[in-house]
């Protein structure tokens, strides 16, 4: 048998407001132990002879706070089980017991294990002065965060929110930034210090930007965010982006969006997948942003067809890329090693041929061109056609090979011209042509499609160079003859046109 654990609540700093049995049990324990002496309680203890023994000098030992709670509750624990059995050892923190006291948390999980009775009596939190000193009713929509480690995606506008251990100015600091993601720079936030506590109490009310530049914070400090239902707070969620594609597609919504089908807008997502490509190859961040968006809202309103038949909505979408990424990345979320790009690239295909084991798909019974999509342009699908085929050996060892065989396919080419044989016999010359010249782009670690951009890029704008230089003289392309507009286009070449925006 061990000593029985107490752990109470010294309330949010007023000691007028500490409960009668707690007052009892802090007067009648043989053994106080307080987290921190820093707190306006202690003092008001210690007129009233309740001896005390505190953990500060634990914080000066140790470089972290989870450094100091694990050691101070490993310290009770050792304290606990060296007592004599039955007698109680009390344990006394800030505020509520169970709330934003990392200590407690980590005692209720390792006394059991250990054979400790632990009892838990509660105390004034600092909630209790933050909803009446602040005046907000929780009910209403209400979140508590702590400002160590706070992230803006678990910001809901919507709610009031109080973010708790505002310890110092640099923590302020990490808040605001944090908030800034949300909120408007000069949005109107408050400040809380020691509330509740006779002569140190302080609200403040101070536009976000100059938050950690009030003064006072300290381990009684809180900053609340009061709730807001303005839409234009939510306009950088998810959730928001959600919420209006299903208000286009419901009731009341757009007509036209209403009357879409997944075949009615199958180009559209082609188109505004090449749109993207575009901005990536013209370095347009600005415009790929924008892009990005009018592609995110294709699979938003795909996801949301599907969320009306009941099948899926976006949420499992995501749950399922999710999924996807971890299992297929063993060497970032599993113990698995990946020293290079290379083995990482290994892990991935291992742990795609495991998905279709855990599906059921034989690995003998799986054709190795499997999993390219059928609809993809014919110049990338030939790229990833060979690819599959070359990991498993069905592949030149050099590339003059690859040379070799586009000097055949081309003098083929030539023959049925020559011999004027079919249009049909003819394009699939071709065809083979245009399918070695893929080949050569996956020898030199080119994407042909992204080669062939680049080149239809240049044409343009080496193109739009003769226009503009023909209509500086007064001129139009169609008055020009074919001699002029080569002699323009050499010029075109030599100025390195491609690498000038376009003069029109």
């Amino acid at each position: 048998m061990s000593s029985i654990l107490t752990v109470v609540g010294l309330g949010s700093g007023n000691s007028d407001r500490l409960t009668v049995g707690i007052m009892k049990i802090l007067q009648n324990a043989s053994s106080v132990y307080v987290r921190t002496k820093e707190h306006p309680v202690i003092s008001a203890l210690e007129e009233w002879n309740v001896s005390l023994q505190s953990f500060d000098e634990v914080y000066e030992t140790h470089d972290s706070f989870p450094e100091v709670y694990d050691t101070i509750a490993n310290r009770l624990i050792g304290m606990a089980l060296e007592g004599e059995a039955g007698t109680e050892i009390v344990y006394a923190v800030p505020g509520h017991p169970m709330v934003a006291e990392s200590t407690v948390q980590l005692l209720r999980e390792r006394c059991p294990e250990h054979g400790i009775t632990i009892q838990v009596l509660g105390g004034e939190s600092f909630l209790d002065e933050a909803f009446t000193r602040l005046g907000f009713d929780p009910i209403e929509g209400f979140q508590l965060l702590d400002a160590v480690g706070l992230n803006s995606i678990l910001i809901q506008p919507q709610l009031h929110t109080l973010i708790g251990q505002v310890y110092d100015s640099f923590t302020a600091s990490e808040v605001k930034l944090s908030l800034m993601e949300v909120y408007p720079d000069d949005y109107m936030v408050i400040v809380g210090h020691a509330l509740g506590v006779e002569g140190q109490e302080s609200i403040l009310h101070v536009p976000l930007y100059e938050l950690d530049r009030v003064e006072g914070f300290g381990n009684l400090s809180l900053v609340y965010v009061p709730k807001s239902d303005e839409d234009q707070l939510r306009q950088r969620t998810f959730e928001r982006l959600h919420e209006i594609v299903g208000i286009l597609r419901g009731p009341g919504g757009c007509p036209w969006d209403q009357e879409q089908t997944h075949d009615s807008i199958r180009k559209n997502l082609i188109e505004e997948t090449y749109e993207v490509l575009e901005t990536i190859d013209e370095d347009d961040p600005e415009h790929m942003q924008e892009e990005l968006g009018d592609l995110l809202l294709q699979i938003l309103l795909h996801s949301q067809m599907e969320e009306e038949n009941g099948t899926f909505n976006v949420y499992d979408v995501i749950q399922g890329i999710n999924d996807k990424l971890i299992f297929r990345h063993p060497h970032v979320f599993g113990d698995v090693i990946a020293q290079d790009a290379e083995s990482a690239l290994n892990n991935w295909e291992k742990m795609k041929a495991e998905e279709k084991l855990s599906k059921g798909l034989e690995p003998g019974k799986v054709s190795v061109l499997d999993g390219i999509p059928r609809d993809l342009p014919a110049l990338m699908k030939a790229y990833k056609l060979q690819k599959k085929a070359a990991k498993v050996g069905f592949d030149w060892d050099h590339i003059d090979g690859v040379f070799a065989k586009i000097e055949e396919e081309l003098a083929e080419l030539r023959e049925a011209i020559e011999q004027g044989k079919s249009q049909e016999e003819q394009v699939l010359e071709l065809g083979d042509l245009l399918f070695a010249v893929s080949n050569a782009a996956r020898f030199i670690h080119t994407d042909p499609e992204a080669a062939l951009s680049k080149t239809n890029q240049k044409f343009t704008q080496r193109f739009h160079f003769i226009e503009a230089y023909l209509q500086e003289q007064g001129r139009s392309i169609e008055d020009s003859t074919l001699a002029e507009m080569e002699e323009i286009w050499v010029m075109a070449k030599t100025q390195n046109v491609n690498k000038l925006q376009n003069p029109n």
